[in-house]
């Protein structure tokens, strides 16, 4: 008796397989046969040797018994895991995690794994985000502090401090954020949000907490004003009224200044939303209001009045102070700039038009752009500065946005790439009322953030620290890369800094505020980023910090295209035709490798010197040959309905006509980009060592890469797309294997073919049994999808995502994919499912009988069979059948009526041996802005002349792995195997056959062969893995990297050092290595050689997975996943055990699908927006230790003190007088608020928000802490004053006392 173990089981206890149904025990009995007659041929083979061939003579035996009886294959099956009558025994349940490996002999080897991982190791959270604020809105800075605060538009906020400190909060509502204000020192921020809302932040904690919220019922903030050293914030409003907020308890002070008060009564037109409020330099008692309509008032917050009112005649936009108090400066709406002499407010004092022609004498200037903004800062030594944005003139309408810097007669024009957001001028001091000295100029765009550097003439940028140009070039494809050797980020950086940007300011960079360290985290990381324009960069991600060690530029190795050129490539791609679509990296050889939207393949390699040498290219012919269609008897059709009477006609995704009927002669063997045939200079880095291209063939475009893997230690390169296989020699550059996906399966040679007419004679012609249907527009209109997808759908129509085998940015349609079990569910028909499998891809006649039922044969044996008299079927190639996974074919035998109804309810063009169809072979077409167009272009297929019959009859090629593995079953030892998974769920083992001695591989041919071994999963397969029998992953072997172009090296150094990972070795006969293997619905984990699967766990039924890798996670393996319904799912391995399922990110944007990858670590990483890389962790110990490694955004920092005015400045200069806003404001005075116009809201009260929250213990001990340091701080200088007054007593005491003793005696008219 044979116990299967529990974790073979299926979802109800079964065995759960392709076109299988779960069954109901969990026990098998292969002694005593159930009752049932038809199925006892089944239970004497034992569980080990399902895979054997039909071809062997224990199954030829028992054919004629099996050809008498008619039974139902689900059943069988269904069979082999029911509790039997007579079985007294059954295996129990797995919660250990060991495994069971059967071998052939029937004896069970039990070699229990001891999983160490638990769910208490996972828990996922968010640790840091990179890159740029996507959609700016908002900008302050802390200028004692030297923090920088950016807000968003999606409610989002960013703080920076010096390398290392970067902190992500978001407000919940998502509001835009249209104002920031710092409370100076205070280690709190205030923002304001589009949904009429402050919000007061504590920064004095690592992450950030909402300590209170008040919301504007009534009136809508438009600007806001918080004085230096104050607790009382000015909040202007869009109905012109000045409202007065308490910073510390957040309420709504009785005091306003309504804007009927404001102006004068004569005015008969409202001035306009408050577009500027600020105290005056001179007074703190006068606030100084702008009005958007040109209305300036300066008003007596004592008296309650206006004390000045100005006027002009364009809208203003922006006003700023003379540090004296005496002149201020506004900006206008026709590019003018005004400045305002308090003690003549009847006209501007001065008028200038910056940037405007100048006119004849009595003329007005031409009129400008608006000026949005203008800051008026003075200097000791020097004439103030005026910066301003915008104003440039009108005529000029190329011209890209500047920033215009005037300092006494010299005026600079900035231009700058992207539109100015916001600018802040930094400042040496805090107080308004001092000279300013400004030093430098933040500049906040759209796309970048730049420091422009004021203290020299040529005004150079500081080079940034923080990772902003991460979207330099759109991102199109990520890879991390946790724990990798810590000499590569060394390395790797010590190559990039030659070729960074010159010209950046010689001083530091002026944003220095807050406090980081390492923390525990000690291991390098690595991320890859690859872009549109074909660039690559290495970033250095250790520590959750990112700075960037390198750039690589694939284009370099092609021609540049003219005007008029590369139309081939325009037939594929629109823009970017460098565009990186995926990336493979061995970090221990340093061989790099990617692939490009163009259909292009490039190893490069790793040399610390510079060579200049001439780039090999190879030309590879890739396509899915669709074999000649002879159309079926009219009584033997398949009843189908004409799919394209129903459908619109389609085109083209990129809107072309066929390629051939619009050039006049078909384009062939011609790639999409030129390579360059001269010698190029190659730098130190990474150098191209082979360019690999698919070529058009008879006017079709090749098609895009769907996978791609490189070995190191086998010198070859695997790729994959829709069409079939290729691989490639870099070593010997030669090409090893160019096969259609179909031809994979053949058992008869490989390299003979059947004879083809010309493409224009061949019809396509839908097969029942391969070809998917052409529903490429409206499939859901014809075949409504059930309640549980529809949902799905519905709720990510517009946003909906796929991984990199879909298309990632068509620019008219974009594509997505979804589950359709219900179309391709199984059924209990008695055909059996190997007669559906041996059907041509192309045929429309099924020509198999019951006779080959046995469908679950992985390893494929020719058995060589009559030709068929009757119909020439491309199954038959020199007497073999050839269709995948099959056995001998019958020879002219037809399918009754009857089989012919049964084979039709498989559903027009669906596989039948697939329960269901994966999503990645469904395309629909949905349309999408013109907005995303420039972003929805990568990995199109522009394929016009192919019909969508043929295109989405294609098997693609969707995973690939190199690892020493057992090729075929019950093999004795490894040799080098290329695993390959297909979008029909398909693993196929290819066998390479490498030379023995390490001279003779670069002379002596790689043979490559297919095994015949085929295993199969639910839907597109994703990833592969293999363990060894302790538990232990084992990682494919490599080539240990030495510099290929280092001279220095002798002959003998030059020997290729290959480290190889084999199985464990055992005395024992039998299994020694698991293989996991994960698709789109399932994971199942085989024991090889005897390719007995083990564990199978159905992951999803409604979704499909987007992402899965193998990782190691405490020195154990475990299978991650992130699925397209937002889950992310961690199962331990070889046991498939679940750890984690978490609902963590709902799939709202494609972004996220393509970018989203696991690694080593409990890491992962996506693109989160255009610009920035969103980081997190599924790692409870991570999560644990995350507060000890972000950085400190507050450090205490004594506040500089403020310059002394002198005597007469003091009497002549203004009002000495302090001005208490607390008797003026307070609730004593100014009584209280209206309640409907703003409601107080506290704070979230989490653990942050508790920790910063005024009672909380955490903030109550730091303030506690700061407060005694400053204590302290002023005791010991009291303590120092007080011994200083007790020495001067002391002295004074003894001269009183010595002047004593002097006079003592004496009398007094003696003095």
């Amino acid at each position: 008796m044979e116990k299967v173990p529990p974790s073979f089981l299926g979802a109800r206890g079964g065995v759960e397989d392709d076109g299988v149904s779960p069954g109901g025990g969990g026990r098998v009995n292969t002694g005593s046969p159930p009752p049932h007659t038809h199925t006892s041929f089944f239970l004497k083979i034992k569980r080990s040797e399902l895979n054997l061939s039909l071809g062997s003579p224990s199954l030829r035996e028992d054919r004629h018994a099996f050809k008498m009886k008619k039974f139902n294959f689900r059943k069988v099956l269904d069979g082999l895991t029911a509790s039997s009558p007579g079985s007294g025994s059954s295996s129990g349940s797995n919660s250990g995690g060991g495994s069971g490996s059967v071998h052939p002999g029937g004896t069970v080897l039990r070699e229990e794994i001891q999983e160490t991982l638990t769910s208490e190791y996972f828990h996922i959270c968010k640790t840091v985000r990179h890159g740029f604020p996507y959609q700016p809105t908002a900008l302050a800075f802390d200028p004692v502090q030297k923090t920088l605060a950016i807000g968003t538009r999606t409610g989002a906020i960013r703080i920076l401090g010096r390398p290392g400190v970067d902190c992500y909060c978001q407000h919940e509502s998502g509001a835009a954020v249209l104002q920031l204000q710092f409370l100076i020192n205070e280690g709190a921020l205030v923002s304001a949000s589009s949904d009429d809302t402050l919000h007061l932040w504590n920064l004095r904690q690592k992450r950030p907490a909402i300590l209170h919220s008040l919301k504007f019922n009534r009136e809508r903030i438009t600007y806001c004003h918080l004085p230096f050293q104050s607790k009382w914030l000015y909040v202007g409003t869009e109905r012109g009224n000045t409202h007065i907020v308490n910073i510390e308890s957040f309420i709504l002070s009785g005091y306003v200044i309504m804007w009927n008060k404001a102006i004068e009564l004569s005015t008969k037109t409202h001035p306009g939303p408050v577009v500027h409020l600020s105290d005056s330099p001179r007074d703190e008692g006068k606030l100084l209001i702008g009005y958007e309509n040109g209305t300036v008032v300066f008003w007596d917050l004592k008296s309650k009045r206006a004390e000045l009112r100005l006027y002009y005649d364009e809208a203003i936009h922006s006003i700023d102070w003379h540090h004296e108090g005496k002149q201020f400066m506004c900006s206008h709406s026709d590019g003018s700039l005004t400045l305002w002499n308090l003690k003549s407010p009847s006209r501007p004092f001065q008028t200038t038009i910056p940037h405007g022609k100048s006119q004849k004498e009595g003329r007005k200037s031409e009129s400008c752009k608006p000026i949005l903004k203008v800051e008026y800062k003075t200097c000791r030594n020097s004439e103030p500065f005026i910066i301003f944005s915008g104003g440039l003139s009108y005529d000029k309408a190329c011209r890209r946005p500047s920033l215009t810097i005037m300092h006494g007669k010299a005026i600079t024009v900035l231009e700058m790439d992207h539109p100015i957001v916001e600018f802040l001028t930094l400042c040496e001091t805090p107080y308004p009322n001092e000279f300013q000295e400004p030093y430098a100029v933040v500049v906040l765009l759209e796309k970048d953030l730049i420091v422009v550097d004021l203290t020299q003439s040529n005004f150079p940028i500081f080079e940034n620290p923080y990772p902003m140009d991460i979207h330099e070039s759109p991102v199109t494809c990520t890879a991390y890369f946790a724990d990798c050797p810590p000499d590569l980020i060394l390395v790797l950086y010590s190559i990039g800094v030659k070729h960074k940007k010159q010209g950046y300011s010689n001083k530091e960079w002026p944003i220095t505020g807050g406090a980081w360290n390492l923390g525990t985290q000690t291991y390098p990381e690595i991320i890859i980023t690859g872009h549109a324009d074909g660039s690559i960069k290495f970033w250095d991600a250790s520590a959750i910090t990112l700075q960037m060690l390198y750039k690589l530029k694939t284009s370099k190795v092609f021609e540049k295209q003219k005007v008029g050129e590369g139309k081939q490539t325009c037939e594929i791609v629109e823009e970017d035709p460098y565009a990186i679509q995926m990336i493979y990296w061995c970090p221990e050889s340093r061989i790099f490798c990617v692939s490009g939207v163009s259909a292009y393949v490039i190893i490069y390699k790793f040399s610390r010197h510079e060579i200049t040498a001439e780039i090999v290219s190879l030309e590879v012919r890739l396509q899915y040959d669709v074999e000649d269609i002879i159309t079926p008897e009219p009584e033997t059709s398949p009843p189908f309905p004409d799919l394209s009477s129903q459908l619109p006609s389609s085109r083209s995704l990129s809107g072309s006509t066929n390629t051939v009927a619009s050039e006049g002669v078909a384009k062939d063997s011609i790639p999409c980009l030129n390579v360059k045939t001269r010698p190029v200079r190659m730098p130190p880095g990474y150098q191209a060592e082979l360019v690999i291209q698919l070529v058009w063939m008879d006017g079709e475009p090749p098609q895009q890469i769907t996978s791609l893997a490189v070995s190191s230690a086998y010198g070859i390169v695997a790729f994959g797309n829709c069409n079939g296989l290729a691989v490639v020699d870099f070593i010997q550059k030669t090409v090893l294997l160019s096969m259609g996906t179909i031809d994979l399966y053949r058992s008869s040679d490989l390299y003979q073919r059947q004879p083809r007419s010309p493409r224009k004679n061949k019809q396509f012609i839908a097969d029942p049994g391969m070809i998917s249907p052409p529903f490429t527009l409206d499939y859901f209109s014809l075949f409504p999808l059930p309640a549980a997808d529809a949902g799905v759908l519905a709720c990510s129509k517009d946003n909906f995502c796929m991984r990199g085998l879909s298309n990632f940015y068509p620019d008219l349609t974009k594509r997505i994919r979804t589950s359709y079990q219900s179309l391709t569910e199984l059924n209990d028909s008695p055909v059996p499912l190997e007669l559906e499998r041996c059907k041509s891809p192309t045929s429309g006649l099924a020509t198999r009988i019951p006779e080959a039922a046995a469908g679950f044969c992985r390893n494929e044996i020719p058995a060589v069979r009559q030709r068929n008299q009757v119909h020439h079927l491309p199954d038959h190639v020199n007497g073999h059948c050839t269709s995948p996974t099959s056995q001998s074919c019958s020879s002219g035998k037809r399918l009754s009526n009857a089989d012919v109804s049964k084979v039709n309810r498989w559903g027009p063009g669906k596989p039948p041996f697939r329960k269901a169809q994966s999503a990645a072979c469904m395309e629909i077409s949905l349309p999408v802005t013109t907005e995303e167009s420039r972003e929805n272009l990568y990995n199109r297929s522009r394929s016009s002349s192919i019909s969508s019959i043929d295109k989405d009859s294609k098997e693609a090629i969707t995973a690939l792995y190199f690892m020493e593995s057992f090729a075929r079953k019950n093999d004795s030892t490894v040799s080098p195997c290329l695993f390959v998974g297909t979008s029909l769920g398909m693993v196929l083992i290819i066998s390479l056959n490498l030379p023995s001695a390490d001279e003779q591989r670069f002379t002596e041919p790689v043979m490559v062969l297919p095994s015949g071994t085929f295993l199969s999963l639910k839907g597109p397969v994703l990833t592969f893995s293999c363990m060894d029998r302790t538990g232990g992953l084992m990682h494919p072997p490599y080539e240990v990297w030495k510099d290929p172009n280092n001279i220095d090296e002798n002959e003998k150094s030059w020997r290729r050092k290959l480290v190889m990972n084999f199985p464990s070795p055992s005395q024992e006969i039998g299994d020694h290595q698991y293989t996991i293997i994960c698709s789109e619905k399932q994971a199942k984990v085989f024991s090889l050689p005897s390719q007995t699967c083990l564990y199978v766990h159905n992951i999803t039924e409604t979704s499909f997975i987007l992402r899965a890798d193998v990782v190691v996670m405490c020195n154990s393996a475990c299978l991650a996943c992130f699925c397209a319904n937002g889950h992310i799912m961690i199962m331990s391995l070889p046991s498939l055990r679940p750890m984690l399922d978490v609902n963590y990110l709902p799939l709202t944007d494609m972004r996220i699908a393509r970018t989203f990858c696991f690694t080593n670590e409990g890491q992962a990483l996506y693109l989160v927006s255009p610009t920035e890389i969103q980081r997190l962790t599924y790692s409870q110990e991570m999560c644990d230790n995350l507060q000890d490694m972000l950085g400190d955004l507050f450090t205490p920092i004594e506040t500089p003190e403020a310059q002394n005015r002198g005597f007469l400045k003091g009497l002549f200069g203004g009002s000495g007088q302090t001005f208490d806003r607390e008797e003026l404001f307070g609730e004593a005075s100014a009584g209280k608020a209206s309640r409907s116009l703003a409601q107080h809201i506290p704070g979230p009260g989490g653990i942050e928000g508790m920790k910063g929250a005024a009672g909380g213990v955490m903030g109550e001990l730091t303030r506690a802490r700061i407060a005694l340091d400053e204590r302290g701080q002023r005791l010991g200088e009291l303590e120092e004053k007080t011994a200083g007054m007790m020495t001067s007593a002391e002295a004074f005491s003894k001269h009183a006392h010595e002047l004593m003793l002097k006079y003592k005696d004496k009398k007094w008219y003696q003095f």
